[in-house]
């Protein structure tokens, strides 16, 4: 039977900084067309493992595939291109604060696509629309919500039109409400374009509701993965800790 084709595969990854590890080794995969999840304390890592994806880090050891190319041993600017299909939404939203809504959705594509200026405008107005901010174009970032802007900054990486997206804490801060859009959204986007996500997130009654499939992070490896309801049934008893939030259990909190 042949092997199902990724989106995203880490195999054995192994990064540290200052000389103190922070991934030990993870092996991850993410399906192509799957919504998968990382979850895992606090400083374990997990930003750690998207910003190893995208380049912006480089692991001591082992290898990544997006789409199936290797990118770890790639030079900056064949990762330009790999990036180019790759969108790293930040927990903040990373928003240009000087910039109005309509020039941070356009930054990408001024950037890297030969588009005139209705072009441009159409494909701002069309990325808008799939996050549900059409009219907010001539806005400032501080005048809007937090939600508003971590919906802004989808539509930014939409923009470039990427197969892959990684969303780092989407919901946080957000209210229960707002989150449910947000999380609604990636599903939408994954049904309406065809996009693999990756989203690592705290918020687990959130990220059960709509993921495939979530892997644990614990002590820099993936010590456990499977779909929610599986999860939510295992008798591991890291697992059943996290899943539970219970204090008592062998996960010790620093």
């Amino acid at each position: 039977m042949a092997e199902e084709k990724t989106a995203v595969r880490m195999e054995e990854v192994v990064y540290e900084i200052g000389g103190k590890r922070v991934l030990e080794g993870v092996s991850l995969r993410v399906g192509c067309g799957e919504i998968a999840a990382v979850i895992g304390l606090s400083g374990s890592g997990k930003t750690t493992i998207l910003r190893n994806i995208v380049g912006l880090v480089r692991p001591v050891s082992g290898r990544i595939y997006v789409e199936e190319r290797e990118v770890t041993g790639m030079s900056e600017p064949q990762l330009d291109q790999v990036r180019l299909r790759t969108a790293l939404v930040f927990q903040g939203a990373a928003l240009f604060d000087s910039l109005t809504v309509f020039e941070n959705v356009a930054f990408g594509p001024r950037q890297h696509r030969r588009l005139n200026e209705e072009q441009l405008r159409r494909l701002v107005g069309e990325k808008l629309d799939l996050v549900g901010l059409r009219g907010a174009e001539q806005q400032m970032p501080a005048e809007l919500s937090g939600g508003m802007q971590k919906r802004v900054g989808i539509a930014r990486a939409l923009a470039m039109e990427p197969k892959v997206m990684l969303f780092d804490e989407p919901t946080a801060g957000l209210d229960p409400i707002t989150a449910r859009a947000i999380q609604d959204l990636i599903v939408r986007l994954r049904a309406e374009l065809g996009m693999s996500c990756l989203v690592v997130s705290h918020d687990l009654e959130g990220l059960f509701r709509f993921v495939d499939r979530a892997a644990l992070l614990y002590g820099g490896r993936i010590v456990a993965g499977g779909r929610p309801a599986e999860l939510r049934l295992s008798e591991d008893p890291l697992v059943r800790q996290f899943v539970t939030g219970s204090v008592r259990g062998p996960i010790h909190i620093v």
